[in-house]
């Protein structure tokens, strides 16, 4: 069994961010423009602040790529921050010198954000020593190891792409068939400012953007993100650590201001007889060359744990980022005194690129579950044994790649 792990380093303002992956076969073509790519979608999306225009986020390969291609050791991304020369004195990972005034300490922690629980759980006397490292820069690691994935996942014939359903209280009108992806219109949410697929939904969003601005506020919203080409049998129910879709929802949950995921349409779901939820099974084809298929896919490409081979879909609410240039009532720690909560530079809504980090991290747990299955220190090994496993699968009558 191989393991993929992703880990990843660096503080807002600080010099860079880095992502280590390790874990990854050998010979997998990659370059830093298809991780850049992604870097950019991140920090796209109506509603962002002014930090997207300090940084142009671009990846440098320090390590574990020869000539374009992997060596199967751990592969080393940097992104550097543009914003730390503004910050040198400030971040500094080095003593102050002789004389030096230490700055003066950040005291006035922010509602919503982990300054105050930060501050007690490493008894930091300076909010600084939190929120650098808290903040959802920490996302630019994850979408340049998340783009590593989906190159890997590309090349096993698997697709993943998401879309934004809701932002405030404007949202989507009806379903997407999830047996479908070409139900959605994938070329319009790249298009859309904010990532969905309806035009006049997509300009609706804008308008409450604008207005939440106008108002010193922000928004939260919905998105979802779609894997299809998958294999059946990723994942596992012999223990809970293996179950894809605990993986996949703590992979959601992981990212900075999501407070909710579902598979599929769970929640709705709760509300309906069983009847009315799970996909029954039929057989289709001629005798000797039938194979049994599902009638629709509620299940969202999981069942006890395991991808069926259907698309696999996944939602999540964002909560509305709670820095606000309206700020919110607060204590000074230093004095102990009732003050407005402390500003820092921010979005009014990032719900498109939490979707873009989203991806990345549906990327990170599937790809992760294909190593584990299928092993292979070179891609050429990996992609030997899924053939032959989906070969079997199609001889039985379990499984055809459409």
């Amino acid at each position: 069994m191989t393991s993929l792990r992703m880990t990843t380093a660096g503080e807002s303002h600080g010099p860079a961010e880095v992502c280590v992956l390790s874990g990854l076969p050998a010979g997998l073509a990659l370059t830093p423009e298809a991780i850049d790519r992604e870097l950019v979608r991140r920090q796209g999306g109506y509603g962002r602040g002014g930090r997207q225009i300090i940084e142009t986020d671009r990846c440098s390969l320090l390590t574990g790529v020869r000539h374009g291609l992997t060596l199967g050791t751990p592969v080393t991304i940097l992104v550097e921050n543009r914003d730390h020369a503004n910050w040198g004195d400030r971040m500094s990972p080095y003593p102050l010198p002789d004389g030096a005034e230490r700055p003066a300490p950040l005291t006035i922690p922010r509602p919503g954000h982990a300054d105050l629980t930060g501050m007690s759980k490493y008894g930091h006397q300076d909010m600084r020593n939190v929120l650098e490292r808290a903040s959802a820069r920490e996302t630019v690691g994850r979408v340049a190891g998340g783009a590593v994935c989906k190159r890997l996942l590309e090349e096993l014939g698997v697709t993943i792409k998401g879309r934004v359903t809701a932002i405030g209280g404007v949202t989507v009108e009806g379903r997407p068939d999830l047996s479908n992806p070409a139900s959605i219109d994938w070329d319009e949410v790249e298009r859309s400012p904010v990532g969905c697929d309806d035009p006049l939904t997509s300009a609706a969003m804008c308008s409450a953007v604008d207005e939440a601005r106008t108002a010193g506020e922000s928004l939260g919203g919905v998105f979802e993100v779609w894997c299809w080409g998958q294999c059946p049998g990723l994942g596992g129910y012999a223990s809970p650590e293996e179950r894809l879709d605990g993986r996949l929802l703590g992979a959601l949950g992981s990212i900075p201001a999501i407070k909710a995921a579902e598979i599929g349409y769970a929640f709705a779901n709760a509300a309906l007889p069983g009847s009315q939820v799970h996909d029954p099974f039929e057989v289709e084809g001629e005798a000797g060359s039938s194979r049994i298929v599902r009638t629709g896919n509620n299940a969202a490409g999981v069942e006890g744990g395991i991808t069926t081979g259907m698309p696999l879909v996944v939602r999540a609410a964002m909560k509305p980022i709670p820095t606000m240039t309206t700020p919110l009532p607060s204590v000074d720690l230093g004095t102990m005194t009732p003050v407005a909560a402390h500003y820092e530079r921010s979005d009014v809504s990032a719900v498109p690129a939490a979707r873009v980090v989203a991806e990345a991290m549906v990327a990170y747990v599937v790809a992760g579950a294909y190593l584990e299955k299928f092993g292979g220190d070179s891609l050429a090994d990996l992609k030997a044994a899924v053939s032959a496993y989906e070969l079997q699968l199609e001889k039985r009558g379990l499984w055809r790649r459409s």
